[in-house]
């Protein structure tokens, strides 16, 4: 295991609806995460995006995200997953790479696809994109896609985050664009392709029934990125999409909808935050709400006055 130096991206804890953006010290971090009223800017300089957080029973955080295969320090065509753990929020360890593409049947399909003519990336690696981890029944389920058009799904054999992992699918799972888990009480669902909802046996073997849509009453929910979270008697269902509604044009912000069944109808898409696109919602141990955000694009896609005539 390894303490984070930070490197160039950056993940962002901030209140779902959306507030001010300052970096501090730990003693001030911690500050903040307590106050939870401003968003608090951590691991400054790690690579990474789609930063996915759980908290399991053991008390601690659980990060993944999308990582580089020069983060990783694993040899193209390798892939794999980073995980990152905390007790705070704030100081954050890295357990390594849990899992790589080399450990699985899948992966090394995908390794082969990586260096041949089907892939259409310039980097020549199978990259594993937008992970994301769960916590059900005593195991870990992982989800993920990668940049060969293909994901997956993982369980853990136990309590412990980390490899061997099962593949109850083998090379079944299909394609699925930032597959997400949501569980209903005992009932695991699949969200993905921004916005689609497909029920899962409880032991995650399979799928139950076909899919079905659930964009937003009034207009697409986006196109990456989706979640669910239940709240009292509501289910919000949040997406991400540019705020122009055009790719890579306007600012990349996260959207949600509600409904009184998690199969829909959905009402309206509404503005969730700015710059919070493929961000995740989760609570943390004083049951306050955060969501995770990082920097997407390299330069504003609109000025700030323009940015605010788009939501």
């Amino acid at each position: 295991m390894k303490k984070v130096v930070s490197k160039s991206l950056l993940l962002v804890l901030i209140t779902l609806f959306y507030s001010s953006l300052i970096a501090q010290d730990k003693e001030g971090q911690l500050k903040e995460i307590k106050s939870h009223n401003k968003a608090v800017y951590l691991m400054q300089d790690v690579w990474m995006r789609d930063p996915y957080i759980e908290l399991a029973p053991d008390g601690f955080y659980y990060l993944t995200c999308t990582r580089q295969g020069s983060d990783l320090d694993l040899k193209a065509p390798k892939g794999g997953i980073e995980i990152f753990k905390s007790s705070d929020l704030v100081s954050w360890e890295s357990l390594g790479v849990v899992w790589n593409t080399t450990q699985s049947s899948w992966g090394k399909e995908m390794e082969k696809r990586a260096v041949s003519s089907e892939n259409k990336h310039n980097v020549k690696e199978a990259m594993v994109w937008a992970p994301e981890i769960h916590f059900v029944n005593g195991k870990w389920v992982v989800v993920y896609t990668s940049n060969q058009g293909q994901s997956n799904l993982m369980v853990s054999k136990g309590e412990k985050l980390v490899s061997p992992f099962d593949e109850p699918f083998s090379f079944n799972f299909g394609k699925h664009h930032d597959p997400a888990i949501f569980m209903d009480g005992k009932t695991p669902w699949l969200i993905d392709k921004c916005a689609e909802i497909i029920q899962l046996k409880e032991d995650f073997s399979g799928f139950v029934g076909e899919s079905i849509k659930i964009d937003p009453s009034n207009r697409k929910m986006g196109h990456e990125g989706c979640y669910i979270v239940r709240v009292k008697n509501k289910y919000i269902l949040f997406g991400t999409a540019w705020s122009t509604d055009t790719m890579r044009h306007g600012t990349y912000n996260l959207y949600y909808a509600t409904a009184d069944k998690v199969t829909g109808p959905y009402n309206e898409r509404k503005f969730a935050g700015r710059f919070l696109g493929h961000g995740t919602p989760f609570k943390d141990k004083n049951g306050n709400w955060w969501c995770t955000a990082f920097y997407n694009a390299n330069k504003p896609a609109l000025s700030g006055e323009e940015a605010q005539k788009w939501i």
